[in-house]
């Protein structure tokens, strides 16, 4: 029987750790099916998700634990059905920009959740803006829009905070 596990890894960034990642799959007989993988502060973080033969598992979790012998954080958890990527309602991403300052995430994350819709991905960076040099927020979010949550409310809710916080946004349906 086949399973699915999702593995997370961090560590300091060098050259050949998604080598050396992707090597401990292989070498367990484990197929890297998909990843979300980069550096941040100096730090290479990520996940992987790999499906197996059951029977492999030991020997994936022999090669992980390798990895943390060299000096990488790794934590695997079981992910259930190899591609669990349903979405009963409606893709929609959100573009925020605006002058960095604490509690933007937090903000836009607690009106998303109070109306039911669920962040898939998350993307964050500040950058300097082109003439003042001022340091600008931006943040990309894919999220699933349950059937039950009208749009224009929704759109209503964070033009509200978006005021209140000082950003420009976009919110768009995926076609």
């Amino acid at each position: 029987m086949q399973i699915s596990l999702i593995v997370s890894v961090i560590g300091s960034d060098r050259p050949g750790l998604v080598e050396q990642l992707s090597a401990a799959v292989t070498e367990a007989g484990g197929n890297w099916e998909g990843s979300r993988l980069g550096r941040l502060g100096g730090q290479f973080a990520g996940m992987v998700q790999v499906v197996l033969p059951e029977a492999h598992l030991p020997a994936l979790k022999n090669q992980l634990a390798a990895l943390e012998e060299a000096g990488l954080k790794v934590t695997s958890v079981h992910s259930g059905e190899q591609d669990s990527e349903t979405n009963d309602g409606t893709t929609i991403t959100l573009e925020v920009v605006g002058q960095d300052r604490s509690g933007i995430v937090s903000t836009i994350s607690k009106v998303l959740a109070d109306q039911g819709v669920n962040v898939i991905e998350l993307a964050t960076d500040c950058r300097n803006a082109p003439m003042s040099g001022e340091r600008l927020f931006h943040t990309t979010a894919k999220l699933d829009m349950p059937a039950f949550v009208d749009l224009s409310d929704l759109r209503h809710s964070i033009e509200e905070i978006a005021t209140d916080l000082m950003v420009e946004l976009d919110l768009k349906t995926e076609s």
